[in-house]
This record gives structure tokens, C-alpha cells and sequence, in this order.
């Protein structure tokens, strides 16, 4: 049975390749695979079930996408030679960036060259770029092709996937989530921001690509379970003291800010407010509001009598008669005549 590889290319792009031979690539290792219309080189980051459960192959919860199938084989391990010539090609690709950017500006395109990518047997050149609205490029595609003298290949990404392209380091002064091991780009809302009592101004939670942190997505989860185990703030609770109100929630340090009537403010820990408020219950969810279903004691029916005997029957309805109307004579000019 041929194993599953995961190759990765520059810019963080993956595929997923069958490897026909017994002995299969170690992690790390570069391979040449086929890809369409010619061969491309990458590196080896999952082999066997690793793979197979990145893929979805298999697997019916693992995998975060919907399963893949393998776009190719790979073919061999790649050579010190073949290294060679990919390090010359990435040297080359910033020259590429410039030169179709120069083109770009002559047909007055409004898009920005984030970054160039060559294939292996320099059959395809890929240009990811950036724009606000939609680019009609057919004419510096057939300028490029001239140029290159290759297949060239125009594709529009965002702000997220370029900063994935050209990595970087975060706000928190680490390497982007998005680069290193985060799989799959998902959509980050402001709602986020709230449920984690995050500050809501656009430059404090934005990342280097000028979207939202990823990291409010993935860290939601955790906010959103651990506010379980603590009273809401503002709720009122009987503590040993009296009661006190709850003015703010320390989940990390599990600590509990408390204000008593006469002003006084106190803060304690999680055991230690359970330890004088036992009669504190546990958050209960809001309940979701559903809507009810009819009933018939919802919406009674009108009650109808029982029909009797004495009871009187309603009057007949009088039908209408209709009368035709009376039809003119068309050699007269006078009103008509009466009906005979």
C-alpha cells in the first residue's frame, strides 16, 4: 500500500503526494513530486497516519478541513543538486516581484505583489497579489508569458494569506500563528474581543496584517469555559460579611474583586468565596430562547353550542335575481325600448 506524505512549499503551501517506493522519506527531507503540467520540490512534514489524519483520509473528526485527496506522487528524494537549483530560483524571485510590478504600474492595475513563487522545472510562475476590487489582468498576463517566456499564473489573496506567505513577527513577539502552526484561517469577529473583556479599539487587538488577532479565535474556547466557574460581575452574593457585589473577575490568578455596601473593597480567591458563600449556586447557562409550540391550550377553540332540536334554524339566504339587461335597438338613436 503506498504511503501518504504532506510536502510543504513556500509559503506555508501544503499538498499531499503518494509515495510508491518501500522506504519512505523522513521528515524534513526535500522530494520531488509530480505536479500538473510538470514537477515541483518541497519538503517532507508528515508521513503515514500523521499525514492521513491532516488529510482526512481515514479519519472522522480529526482533520480540520473537508478531506483531500492526493494531488500526486512523489517521485524521488531530492538530490544536493536539486537543492541547488531551488536556492537559485528563490534568489531570482525577488528580481521577478519587481519587474511585474514595473508592468503592473504601466497598465495602471490597482493590485499590490505580495511575493512570486517559481515552479522546480521553472514551467510555472505563480504571483500572488493583493487588491481591493477586482483586476482585470488579461493583458499583463500575456505581457508576462512574453516576458518569462513560461505559464503564468495571477492569484488574488488577502491580508491574512499574505501574512502567511511572508511570515513575520507578532505583537507578542513571536513568530505569526498563522505561519507557524496555526492550520486553517478562520474568521475572527469584534464579538470575540467582548467576551474576553478585551479592549475593543482596532489597533490594540489588529495583527500585522491589519485584520483582527487570530488568536482571539482559537483562545475563545478557553475565556468562555473558565468565566463558568466564577459569579458574574455585578451579581449581588450573601458572603459571611454581608452582602457584597462583584466587581471584577480575575481568571488567571482565580481571584474575585469584591465591594461591600459601605464601599469597601476586598479580593479573594475562587476556594476562598466558596468557603464563605456555600450557598452559592453554580452559573447556570441562559437559557436560549425557543419558540413554543402551539397547543390548544395556547389557542383554544371557540366553543360551539350543541346543535338542538328548538334551537332555530337560520333563515334561508334569498338568492338574487339577475336581470339581463335590455338590449338597444342599433337602428334607433333613441332609448330603448321596453320589454315586450
Amino acid at each position: 500500500m503506498p504511503e501518504l506524505l504532506e510536502v510543504r512549499f513556500k509559503g506555508n503551501r501544503k499538498a499531499f503526494f503518494t509515495w510508491e517506493h518501500p522506504t519512505p522519506p523522513n521528515l524534513g527531507d526535500a522530494v520531488v513530486v509530480e505536479v500538473e503540467r510538470g514537477v515541483d520540490l518541497g519538503h517532507v512534514s508528515a508521513v503515514g497516519d500523521a499525514a492521513r489524519k491532516k488529510c482526512g483520509v481515514g479519519c472522522s473528526g480529526c482533520a480540520l478541513t473537508a478531506p483531500r485527496d492526493p494531488t500526486g506522487k512523489a517521485l524521488r528524494v531530492a538530490t544536493l543538486e536539486d537543492s541547488h537549483l531551488t536556492a537559485e530560483l528563490r534568489r531570482t524571485e525577488e528580481d521577478v516581484r519587481r519587474k511585474v510590478m514595473e508592468r503592473a504600474r504601466s497598465y495602471n492595475l490597482p493590485l499590490k505583489v505580495s511575493d512570486t513563487e517559481w515552479q522546480w522545472d521553472r514551467k510555472k510562475l505563480t504571483i500572488y497579489f493583493t487588491a481591493d476590487t477586482r483586476v482585470d489582468f488579461r493583458s499583463l498576463v500575456r505581457d508576462l508569458a512574453a516576458l518569462f517566456r513560461t505559464r503564468i499564473e495571477l492569484r488574488q489573496i488577502g491580508a491574512r494569506d499574505e501574512a502567511k506567505r511572508l511570515d513575520g513577527v507578532g505583537r507578542c513577539g513571536r513568530q505569526f500563528c498563522c505561519s507557524s502552526w496555526l492550520p486553517e484561517l478562520r474568521p475572527v469577529s469584534l464579538s470575540l474581543a467582548k467576551d474576553q473583556r478585551l479592549s475593543l479599539n482596532p489597533q490594540q487587538i489588529s495583527g500585522g496584517c491589519g485584520r483582527l488577532l487570530c488568536c482571539l479565535r482559537y483562545e475563545h474556547e478557553f475565556y468562555v469555559t473558565s468565566r463558568k466557574r466564577f459569579p458574574k460581575e455585578g451579581r449581588e452574593i450573601r458572603t459571611t460579611r454581608g452582602s457584597e457585589k462583584v466587581q471584577a473577575v480575575d481568571i488567571f490568578r482565580e481571584r474575585i474583586l469584591l465591594r461591600a455596601e459601605d464601599g469597601t473593597t476586598r479580593s479573594l480567591t475562587l476556594g476562598e468565596l466558596k468557603a464563605e458563600a456555600p450557598a452559592l449556586p453554580e452559573p447556570v447557562p441562559e437559557p436560549r430562547a425557543v419558540a413554543p409550540a402551539p397547543s390548544a391550550e395556547r389557542h383554544p377553540e371557540p366553543a360551539t353550542p350543541p346543535a338542538t332540536a328548538d334551537a332555530a334554524a337560520p333563515p334561508p339566504r334569498r338568492r338574487r335575481r339577475r336581470r339581463g339587461r335590455r338590449r338597444r335597438d342599433p337602428g334607433s338613436g333613441g332609448p330603448p325600448a321596453p320589454p315586450a
